[in-house]
């Protein structure tokens, strides 16, 4: 079980790694890439070929991320200054000729038998108890600094104020900066008590039997009332949207035991250690160290151009922006991060060939941003999280309950998904975190 949860941990920050690239390219600057799989293709091939020669790992995933850069350069230079839809047909074409390149070039990428034997990051590392203690240090600040993150935004969520303009007017009222109060100390406590009965209804339900699913629903009922105990401002400003609130509340409940649980598998493979171990803990802190600095550039003045030339380029134009620069400087940096994201992937693989870069992975990211909400960092860690737990409790789930084979129940899966999806852009066009006014696809 701890070995399942470790893989899937893995997968999970890869995909939150490539994804990120893809949300810096369309939810920040509104530039379409349908082939963003074709950087992935390029980093993995680079980095495991290099290695195979001898280039010291680290060396051979920085490379492979420049050379997924310069792609993006060649790219940029011969569609940017056309109209959107060139972008997203020579993307989606350049991931096919990488991939058919691979498939057909015998003696580089040795076609479809693949690339297998090469150097994997710590698999040879036997770290002392220092070294387990510093790991796994490391490991907690990042989750402590998410959940703190996490836990900001739950005591602001009562305080939302509703939308529309049919409600009746309220008294205005002052305002008050959140303190931990005794409401939000009732807040707190509550939400500790759900989250331990949904971590220990998921633990059972994983290692022992799936109806232990059942005792789920309580935790989350309990959630889900708790907003009716923040009373800091009136009850009638909840009575707008209180089933918005809801589902954000079982959704971070939900989050929160799910990272709770991963964190628990991590920890223990690094004291118990184990390669994939190892390398979770390096694509913890790499995730990490790319969201710090994608958070400090598209908060910083040259982000803020980014979103300008997304809502209206002419006005960027206008206001002496060079558009092009900025545009083929954010394909490049997107482009990087997802060869980045394509090292891990073949680490975690251990093997690769051509079949395993399919286009469906470009439209997971895709689902991943738009189910996290475009132009939100946060958002795009929060949909991978929600994409990968979709996809580990059907493949656990369906089985029992559908009578398919495997062909009909994939099939089915990816209806479902599909149906989700149009619900979520039902119900919020922008995504669980993204803004409203902020979404490219209203223009």
């Amino acid at each position: 079980m701890v070995g399942y949860l470790i893989s899937l941990a893995i997968f999970i920050s890869t995909y939150a790694l490539f994804s990120l690239g893809l949300n810096l390219q369309w939810g920040y600057t509104g530039l379409i890439n349908f082939g963003h799989i074709a950087f992935m293709t390029l980093g993995a091939y680079t980095t495991v070929l290099l290695s195979l020669n001898g280039v010291p790992m680290l060396v051979a995933a920085l490379l492979g991320a420049l050379l997924a850069a310069f792609l993006g350069l060649l790219i940029g230079l011969s569609t940017l200054r056309l109209r959107e839809d060139y972008l997203a047909i020579v993307t989606i074409g350049v991931s096919e000729v990488i991939r058919l390149i691979a498939l057909n070039e015998e003696e580089l990428t040795k076609g479809t038998r693949g690339v297998y034997g090469y150097p994997l990051p710590l698999a040879q590392l036997e770290p002392n108890m220092l070294v387990k203690f510093g790991m796994s240090a490391v490991v907690t600040g990042i989750f402590g600094i998410g959940l703190w993150k996490l836990w900001c935004w739950l005591t602001q969520l009562p305080r939302l104020q509703p939308q529309g303009s049919d409600l009746q007017a309220l008294p205005d009222q002052p305002e008050r900066s959140p303190k931990f109060g005794s409401r939000h100390t009732l807040l707190f406590g509550g939400y500790v008590g759900c989250l331990g009965l949904l971590v220990v209804s998921l633990w059972l339900s994983f290692s022992v039997n799936l109806g232990f699913l059942a005792f789920g629903v309580v935790p989350l009922g309990i959630g889900a009332g708790l907003p009716y105990l923040q009373r800091s401002q009136p009850i009638q400003q909840f009575k707008a949207q209180p089933w918005t609130i809801h589902l954000s509340l079982v959704a971070a409940t939900l989050t929160l035991g799910f990272v709770l649980m991963i964190y628990w598998a991590g920890i223990t493979q690094i004291w118990d250690y184990t390669y994939k171990g190892g390398l979770l803990w390096i694509l913890i802190v790499t995730v990490a160290l790319v969201f710090w600095r994608l958070e400090a550039l598209v908060n910083s003045p040259w982000g803020r151009v980014l979103k300008a030339i997304r809502e209206d380029e002419e006005v960027a134009k206008a206001l002496g922006k060079n558009v092009f620069r900025y545009k083929l400087q954010s394909l490049m940096i997107g482009g990087a991060i997802a060869g980045l994201a394509g090292a891990f992937y073949a680490w975690q693989l251990t093997f690769i060939n051509p079949d395993g870069f399919i286009p469906l992975i470009t439209f997971q990211a895709w689902i991943i941003v738009v189910l996290g909400g475009s132009g939100n960092n946060v958002g795009t860690l929060l949909g991978a999280m929600i994409f990968w737990a979709y996809d580990a409790v059907t493949r656990l789930v369906l089985p029992s309950l559908l009578p398919f084979d495997d062909a009909r129940l994939g099939a089915f899966r990816i209806m479902v998904i599909g149906l989700l999806m149009i619900v979520i852009m039902m119900w919020r066009p922008q995504g669980i975190l993204g803004k409203k006014d902020e979404l490219t696809l209203s223009r």
